[in-house]
């Protein structure tokens, strides 16, 4: 009898673990609960695989030998508990793609950074050549593009804690971590050492032909590196030390010192801002060790041109400059944001709260900010950790009236900067939609 595969959640990674479930031989069976995208259902259809929205039908799903969960999908959710009562192994998509491919993988994780990290390193591979895959996060699904037979040298992944989470024989031959600061506590029981357990998951596979690329100064890892005993080569990054780093920051000089020494003016790195200095460091080291020529590398180091929805500059309008960071979902996100701010800000917040502490921004609030708008379904909590600060404030409830309340509080040769610290699931459809509304209002006004 074929193996029974269910597939829980259709979206882009979901039909991607779906279609080469089937291409494997499979008995493939997808359930969403929620409604299914008629790209997707046009997808399913035209491989001639069953499935159902709306519901789980829990007699197929927990027939499974094994399951493929959506990153989405809690570990709360009723089903899930279910299929592990029940003792059937369940995985992420990406980790049933692993099984099927030969080529190196170039993995990427981190609180913040990790899409304009995977963006970067994407671009640096491309422009030398490579024959190169962009997955995960980021891109399209890593299942379908081994399923439709493309066969790349290298994948260049983006992984989220909740991927990583569903991960287990899967072996980054580089590994970048980039952070660990708060996000999606309320995934993680409000706990930060699960959350932490789950980001240190990356690590988990690799050998001695493997390289670990990681930021030397982050006060977690730092700690959490005492109880791993890591087989990968070492390549450590720092903007505040030299001393046993692979990558870092002197005399305004970008320099790495393995495998050979490479180094570039720090002015002509494309992206600016000191939590760029950190993305620019990690692609570097994993471009370098993976054999990019110097010159190939300086010129795509100086040449990207950055990620939607990340410090986008929009418009300027009425001598003030917009700024879309959509991309912006956690307190730590805000807060490299407000820094890289070089005149009076006025300060967008708000939207579905992940058990956020605002305390850390509140220092740049002061001395960034000359007004903030509140821009969620339920501002309670802002007001309560913001009220205080004698700022103006305008409290909304849609991009227009943000965006309306921010031309009337900013003045010329001020900024005006959406960077919300929460997710956008209570009035937007996600982060890009939020995004997207705002630069549309902001270039009709």
């Amino acid at each position: 009898m074929n193996k029974k595969v269910v597939v829980l959640g259709a979206g882009e990674s979901g039909v991607g673990a779906a279609v080469l479930s089937l291409k494997k031989g499979f008995d493939v069976f997808v359930s969403d609960m929620g409604n299914i995208n008629q790209r997707y259902k046009d997808m399913l259809n035209q491989y001639g695989i069953q499935w159902e929205e709306g519901q789980h039908t829990r007699e197929r799903i927990l027939n499974a030998d094994e399951v493929v969960k959506s990153p989405g999908i809690p570990d709360k959710a009723p089903i899930i508990t279910e299929i592990k009562s029940a003792g059937i192994p369940i995985i992420s998509e990406i980790e049933l793609a692993g099984r099927y491919t030969n080529a190196k993988m170039i993995c990427i994780t981190g609180s913040n950074g990790k899409t304009t990290t995977t963006s970067l390193i994407y671009h640096i591979f491309k422009n030398a050549g490579y024959n190169v895959g962009l997955a995960g996060n980021i891109g399209h699904s890593l299942a379908l593009q081994i399923a439709e037979g493309k066969n790349y040298d290298f994948y260049i992944i983006e992984l989220s804690s909740f991927q990583l989470d569903n991960m287990y024989n899967f072996r980054a031959n580089i590994a970048i971590l980039l952070n660990i600061t708060p996000d999606h506590l309320d995934r993680y029981n409000y706990n930060m050492q699960d959350y932490t357990d789950s980001k240190m998951r990356i690590l988990q596979n690799q050998t001695e032909e493997d390289a670990f690329v990681y930021w030397a100064d982050d006060p977690i890892i730092k700690e959490e590196l005492k109880k791993y005993g890591i087989k990968a080569q070492k390549c450590p990054f720092s903007i505040l030390e030299k001393n046993g780093m692979i990558g870092y920051i002197e005399d305004k000089q970008y320099v790495i010192e393995k495998p050979t020494p490479f180094n570039m003016e720090q002015e002509a790195l494309s992206l600016t801002g000191k939590h760029n200095l950190y993305n620019s460091l990690a692609a570097g080291i994993a471009a370098h060790i993976s054999g990019v020529k110097d010159e190939s590398l300086r010129k795509s180091l100086s040449s990207f041109e950055g990620v939607e929805h990340r410090l986008e500059k929009v418009a300027r309008v009425g001598g003030v400059q917009y700024i879309n960071d959509s991309k912006a979902t956690n307190v730590d996100a805000c807060w490299y944001a407000l820094d890289s701010m070089t005149s009076p800000t006025i300060l967008i917040v708000g939207g579905l709260d992940k058990g956020n502490d605002y305390s850390a921004i509140i220092p740049l609030i002061k001395e960034k900010c000359a007004g903030l708008v509140f821009l969620g379904a339920d501002n309670t909590k802002l007001h309560a950790a913001f009220g205080g600060l004698g700022l103006p404030i305008a409290e909304t409830h849609c991009m227009k009236d943000c965006v309306e309340a921010c031309r009337r509080m900013a003045k010329p040769g001020y900024n005006v900067l959406l960077s919300p610290c929460c997710a956008s699931f209570d009035l937007f459809k996600n982060m890009e939609d939020r995004g997207e509304q705002f630069k549309d209002i902001v270039r009709n006004l």
